[in-house]
């Protein structure tokens, strides 16, 4: 009889979980199906790229997974009953519906953008946390003539890369970013320099400790009463995780994230492992993993490794989750390597300008290399790319 293990989600901890079993296990009487409406890799770390008018590297999930065993359904997920174990699918090319039964679930639904309640968002602003989102502002941003305001609410990772390379891209519009505390108040002195720096180069006017309350048409208002015109508003101040999960008996945080074990597994259902954005995960210190690509790849790791193990009645390994940096592109030239302790605390130690926009660019590669090679040590790899590509000066901060 065969186990089957159904994999939901083909981000970069979907996609890396069920490419990971199939290596670890190579047995016959297992079947991983991997479940997507897409079918080929988005690098969601890319998507202020895609926005701005970059063409990216297409990544067919066909070639990808070739002679792994990993079987792509082109469908989306509207449903997951976890007491009767199964997942209710509609055909990505129509309207058919499917029941698919699992003996083990992995779930990588991720997140979505989150307008945060806040009036007005939902209908007029734009968000970068999907390919369509980023396409269609895109679209908006090639429609518009020079001078036009161009309004990006939110001064977390997403927001300045988002505005950095919007204003690298078109220098004629008027690019502001609105932030709610002062402009990358968590960064290092050298962080906080090196990037009002390059923002002030690119022209773009920053509005600091400013609650955005509305969004209209062609405006945003503040807490403070502040009006900043807006042709064009981008909202990147969170994430809501998708909300399938919450809608099961599955135990779940107030918002929505499946609460796991240190092995990615549900607390609640051990059949069911979660990852990425939809996990809520303990990392260092005891602190919650925050949601990003540098959490949730060793997360899919770790699941992986434990489903295999499991199944093999072997012993189940730890993969060690903490954190390294945090890697912030502030256009094409320019870039913010910012070191952090294992708990994502930002020490002194930073790399900037061209060099940094260099290793944002090989963390960028590599995250996507490591879905198509997830068996191979990515620490590892790591290493060596800054020992064979970054400038002498740079390497030993680098690669501490």
């Amino acid at each position: 009889m065969q186990h089957r293990i159904v994999v939901l989600g083909a981000g970069y901890t979907g996609a890396t979980a069920a490419g990971r079993i199939a290596k670890r296990l190579h047995r016959e009487d297992v079947t991983i199906t991997l479940v997507n409406p897409e079918p080929d890799f988005v690098e969601r770390v890319r998507m202020h790229q895609l926005a701005a008018g970059q063409d990216l590297r297409p990544r067919p999930f066909g070639e990808m997974f070739a002679g792994t065993g990993v079987a792509l359904k082109l469908a989306k997920v509207t449903a997951v009953d976890v007491d009767r174990k199964t997942v209710t699918v509609t055909a990505a090319d129509g309207p058919g519906r499917e029941e698919l039964e699992y003996d083990t679930l992995v779930y990588a639904l991720g997140s979505g953008w989150n307008d945060g309640g806040v009036p007005g968002t939902a209908d007029h602003a734009h968000e970068v946390s999907s390919r369509p989102g980023a396409l269609r502002l895109r679209d908006r941003l090639a429609a518009l003539d020079a001078g036009r305001p161009v309004v990006v609410i939110g001064g977390g990772l997403t927001g300045l890369e988002a505005a950095t390379e919007i204003a690298e891209a078109r220098p004629d519009l008027d690019v502001a970013l609105v932030a709610r505390g002062a402009l990358g108040d968590w960064l290092s002195e050298k962080g906080r320099a090196h990037l009002r720096k390059v923002v002030d180069g690119l022209g773009i006017t920053v509005h600091e400790d400013a609650a955005v309350t509305a969004v209209e048409a062609d405006r945003v208002t503040t807490a403070d009463g502040r009006i900043i015109p807006a042709e064009v508003a981008v909202w990147t101040t969170g994430f809501a995780v998708h909300p399938i999960a919450g809608a099961t008996t599955l135990e779940v945080t107030d918002r929505g994230q499946i609460v796991v074990d240190r092995t990615m597994r549900s607390v609640s259902h051990p059949d069911v492992y979660a990852v990425g954005d939809a996990a809520m995960a303990i990392g260092p210190n005891g602190k919650p993993l925050r949601m990003s690509c540098a959490s949730g790849v060793p997360m899919a790791w770790q699941a992986a490794d434990a489903v295999a193990a499991r199944l093999a009645g072997t012993k189940v390994p730890r993969v060690p989750i903490r954190y390294f940096q945090q890697c912030i592109s502030l256009g094409r030239k320019e870039g913010l390597i910012q070191f952090v302790t294992a708990d994502d605390r930002a020490v002194d130690r930073a790399l900037t300008g061209r060099v940094a926009a260099l290793y944002k660019e090989l963390i960028c590669k590599g995250a996507a290399w490591g879905v198509a090679n997830p068996t191979t040590g990515v620490p590892a790899r790591r290493r060596r790319v800054v020992r064979e590509e970054l400038p002498g000066r740079a390497r030993a901060e680098a690669a501490a």
